[in-house]
Order: structure tokens, then sequence, then C-alpha cells
């Protein structure tokens, strides 16, 4: 019985394969789309979209078009090929408004944005478009059933764009360029008021200005260590139960020290 079974998958698979190809090599427009239609069905997206590619042009201007560029761009999609999907599915929205399938075309579309873009450690130029394109399609469909998605992918973009941006300003901080750390997590601050990285920017910015107090020059000590202090008081303000009590304490006693033998000295 189980070789029984096995033999008809076996023939199966060969004669779909063999009807596969016979139509691939055909001339019989409306035979491809058929097949290419019963082949997405079946979730062999990348045999129909072949065969879709090769009919797309002469459907041009005729009835059936719609559904072959709604099935042809949504095969990209389903094989993963995001960058094509994207420009495809973007198309059809914009060349068939009024389609029942716009809504889906035009989130399958910034989805496909989303799905290029690159971990925070890359260029995120990639990043910025997929939240253009997610926000557009929140603006053009605010009560579409894909609009809570699309906020979730939305935010999940903004928090990469936050990462990156911090990761940078942090660099300054680890090669000891603590003057252009702290302008840049001042940036930070002002840029992402919400961030959940802004305990850390904070801090690290209170960091950089302790380093660069305690370790500068003689005529600059003095107005550095107080600049250190006053970002101490603005942390403490904010983060009185930080993750970071510790360190900052401990920063904050030697600026104070520092600051009584300038002032003893007086």
């Amino acid at each position: 019985m189980n070789k029984l079974f096995y033999l008809l998958v076996v023939f199966t698979v060969l004669t779909s394969c063999s009807e596969y190809q016979k139509t691939l090599k055909a001339e019989d427009i409306s035979d491809k789309f058929k097949m290419g239609e019963t082949l997405y069905n079946a979730g062999e997206y990348k045999k129909a979209n072949t065969l879709f590619a090769q009919i797309v042009p002469s459907y041009r201007g005729k009835p059936q078009a719609e559904k072959l560029m709604y099935l042809y761009s949504k095969s990209y999609y389903n094989i993963k090929d995001y960058y094509v999907a994207g420009y495809q599915l973007e198309r059809f929205a914009s060349s068939y408004p009024k389609s029942e399938k716009l809504e889906e075309a035009s989130f399958l579309s910034a989805k496909s944005y989303y799905m290029l873009s690159p971990v925070y450690s890359k260029e995120q130029s990639q990043t910025t478009e997929s939240i253009e394109k997610l926000q557009e399609f929140i603006n053009l469909f605010p009560e579409s059933e894909y609009v809570s998605e699309a906020n979730a992918l939305t935010k999940e973009l903004s928090v990469k764009l936050e990462k990156k941006a911090f990761e940078i300003a942090k660099q300054y901080n680890t090669i000891s360029d603590f003057e252009a750390a702290i302008k840049s997590f001042d940036n930070f601050i002002f840029e992402n008021p919400g961030s959940t990285y802004l305990e850390d920017a904070y801090y690290y910015k209170f960091d950089s200005a302790y380093k660069l107090a305690v370790n500068s020059v003689e005529r600059k000590k003095k107005s550095r260590l107080e600049t250190a202090e006053e970002y101490y008081i603005e942390f403490k303000k904010d983060y009185a139960d930080s993750k970071y009590q510790q360190d900052v304490e401990e920063m904050a006693e030697e600026l104070k020290e520092e600051l009584e033998n300038y002032s003893s000295q007086s």
C-alpha cells in the first residue's frame, strides 16, 4: 500500500513537471495564465512567476490584466524578492486604484521595503525610506486591518534608527573624543525625546563630561568640572533610581572633591 502511494506521488510530480515544461514552451497565453494561477494557488510561486512574466506584456490593457498583475506582483513577495515586490506592488496600486486588492497591495509594497531594511550597524537610508512608505500607507488607509501591523513595523524601524544614532554617539565616548560625544548625545536627546535609549544617552553624556573634565588641562578644568556637575544634577533629576546609579555617584563624588580643591584655593 505504501509502495503504491509512493508510486502515485512520483507519477503526479513527474506529470505536473511535464505539463509545466510543456506550457512554458507553448504559445497559448491563456494556458500559461491558467497554469500559472494553479501553481500560485498550490504555493509554487517561483514557477507561477516564471509563467506570469512571459505573458504580462500580452495582457496589457485586457480585462484579465488586473488579476494577472496582482498575482504576478504578489508572487515576487512570496518568493521573498522584496526589492522587485515593493516596486511591482506599488505599480499595481497606482495602476488599479479601484481594485479590491488595493489596500493589501499597498501594505505589502510598504512591508517589502521594511523587509529590505538592513541591520542597525549598516547604512540606514533604506530604513528611512521604509518608514516613509509605511507612514504613507497609514495615512492613506487609516482604518485598514493592516494599520496595527504597519504601526508596529514603523516603531521597530524607528528604534533601529535610534540605536544607530546612539551607537554613533557612544563610539565617540569609546574613542575618548568626549566633546564630540557630548554634542552627539545632546543631538540624540533632542531628536529622540521618547527613545528607549534616553537614560543611556544621559548617562554617557555625563560620563563623557566627567572624563573630559578630570583629564582636562588646568586652564579649562574648573569650568568643565562645573559643567559635568550640572549634567550629574540633570541626570539625577530624571533617573534617581538608575541602573547606572553606583557609577554615577562615584563620578559625582570625584567631581565634588575636585571642585572643593578649587574652593579651598580661593
